[in-house]
């Protein structure tokens, strides 16, 4: 069963979507005559994402609110990736696909936690202050992006790699929250350095192919997300950034989880890999 948390943010971020049926509605069925082209979808999705705004401020506060305005803005923001890639000029698309992944990627983490986990949800579980180098990496890769549909904007059409970028992300994505759900209640977003009541070693399921599952999704979407937009400069410094950190995550985690469990976990790192290449992770040597 969904949690409230969990309901009131897929209310939210579905209302923020639903300006799409009711562009469909004005744009497609003729209620206004003549072509409307993406500015004036744009700026009917502006304005009713502002009357979205206005009518959670007036109806929640505290948390709901922190809640409420995250799902709505990713919602919205899903409603833009879809607008951009069936109104702008091909070199465009791409990008239009991509902003759909960055939507539902955050708003799937809050929501598989929700699911899976939902005494350790909060407004930071949507992971959209995840680090100011995450979002420098995103704004790098914007830049990157313009510059060349500036300068290149044929190497930006080709269907076939953004096609390839949308595998790598789909498969990552699912086995992120293929391994969240199989974890449930020992998934979080933070690293924790106390074993908490009830905390079991999951060695089942996707976990038994792997040892750090959710890692190997997201090391594949990030690096999804640059084949997507066709960014060969992002595409080393995500491959680069993103092994380094998560080399260096998975080697402080492995020792928390060795304090915690011990010889299972031991005996469980001999039998498993980290799933990610060249990263071994820390281990005891005897």
């Amino acid at each position: 069963m969904l949690c409230y948390e969990g309901k009131l943010s897929l209310y939210c971020f579905v209302s923020a979507v639903f300006s799409l049926a009711l562009q469909w509605v004005f744009f497609e069925l003729d209620v206004f005559a003549g072509d409307v082209g993406f500015w004036v979808k744009a700026g009917f999705l502006g304005a009713y994402y502002l009357v979205l705004n206005v009518a959670i401020r007036l109806k929640f506060v505290t948390k709901d609110y922190q809640i409420a305005v995250r799902a709505t803005f990713l919602g919205a923001v899903f409603s833009l990736g879809v607008l951009i890639f069936q109104n702008c000029p091909e070199e465009y698309k791409s990008f239009g696909v991509y902003v759909t992944l960055m939507s539902v990627f955050h708003y799937s983490e809050y929501l598989g936690i929700a699911f899976c986990n939902p005494k350790t949800l909060s407004p930071d579980s949507f992971i959209l202050n995840h680090s100011l180098h995450y979002a420098l990496a995103a704004a790098a890769s914007w830049v990157e992006y313009f510059i060349e549909v500036y300068f290149f904007p044929d190497m930006k059409t080709y269907r076939l790699l953004w096609l390839l970028g949308l595998v790598l992300c789909f498969t990552g994505e699912a086995l992120r929250k293929l391994a969240m759900i199989t974890a449930s209640k020992n998934f979080s977003h933070i690293v924790q350095f106390e074993r908490h009541q009830g905390h079991e070693l999951v060695t089942h399921g996707v976990y038994s192919l792997m040892r750090h599952p959710s890692y190997v999704g997201w090391f594949w979407w990030s690096i999804g997300t640059q084949v997507v937009l066709a960014n060969p400069v992002c595409f080393i410094i995500y491959t680069v950034a993103s092994w380094k950190f998560f080399h260096d995550r998975i080697f402080m985690e492995e020792i928390t989880l060795l304090n915690f469990f011990g010889e299972d976990y031991y005996k469980y790192q001999q039998r498993v890999s980290t799933g990610l290449p060249f990263i071994r992770g820390f281990k005891v040597e005897l």
